[in-house]
């Protein structure tokens, strides 16, 4: 199987799908990442291009990922970048890595660039209706990215409601928690929920959920059977 996780900005895949990343990529599958704004130039305590792309590589490498496909979309300015060319770029790496499934941000987060992420996302998924040479998708997947999933305050949207819950074990969740700190400025102290405390407590919470030892959680809005 090859899977596809399609995000915003660096760190984000980490947050959101790090744990299942590390299992996946230990049970064989091949794991791939596609990172819309690579430079991610509006960010606090950014890094210098070179040590950003030295933290992409080193996170990467701990979770065991084939392959990261990078954007140089403007950093919290998707809403100006061009509903279509997002949709072309994801289309783009889902055709470079055979993706079976996807997961993406889920489009009732506060972060901007996530909306249009994930509304560009769910655009491009339908590849395999316009196109006959491609595999169908088997699942489309929305994350929850701490600091930004439960920020999403609009009432008027539908709420992140996980309802697929991955068992991953303390293992791939102190994996995660490596993988993230490899990225300078990202993590903070507890309680903050970028703080390995809080993303190892949201982790034993979803998986005490759902009766699982540690989890990760998502809300599986599209399946085909297999």
């Amino acid at each position: 199987m090859s899977y596809l996780v399609v995000v915003a900005h660096p760190d984000d895949e980490v947050l959101g799908a790090g744990a299942t990343m590390y299992k996946l990529a230990q049970e064989g599958h091949s794991v791939n990442v596609c990172i819309l704004s690579g430079e991610v130039n509006a960010r606090n305590y950014r890094p210098t291009t070179e040590e950003l792309n030295e933290d992409v590589n080193n996170s990467m490498n701990i979770l065991g990922v084939d392959r990261v496909i990078t954007g140089n979309f403007p950093n919290i300015e998707f809403n100006n970048a061009g509903h279509l060319k997002l949709v072309q770029f994801i289309e783009a790496a889902i055709l470079e890595t055979n993706a079976d499934v996807v997961f993406t941000h889920h489009p009732a987060d506060l972060n901007n660039d996530h909306l249009h992420t994930s509304m560009a996302c769910q655009a491009a998924v339908r590849l395999f209706q316009r196109r006959n040479d491609i595999a169908p998708l088997r699942e489309l997947l929305f994350m929850e990215v701490p600091s930004s999933t439960e920020w999403g305050l609009n009432k008027a949207m539908n709420q992140f409601s996980p309802n697929t819950f991955i068992e991953v074990g303390e293992l791939s969740v102190d994996k995660k928690i490596e993988a993230l700190a490899q990225y300078r400025g990202v993590m903070r102290d507890y309680p903050h929920p970028r703080s390995k405390e809080a993303i190892k407590g949201l982790a034993a919470y979803r998986g005490g959920q759902s009766g699982m030892v540690y989890a990760e959680a998502f809300e599986s809005v599209f399946r085909r059977g297999f």
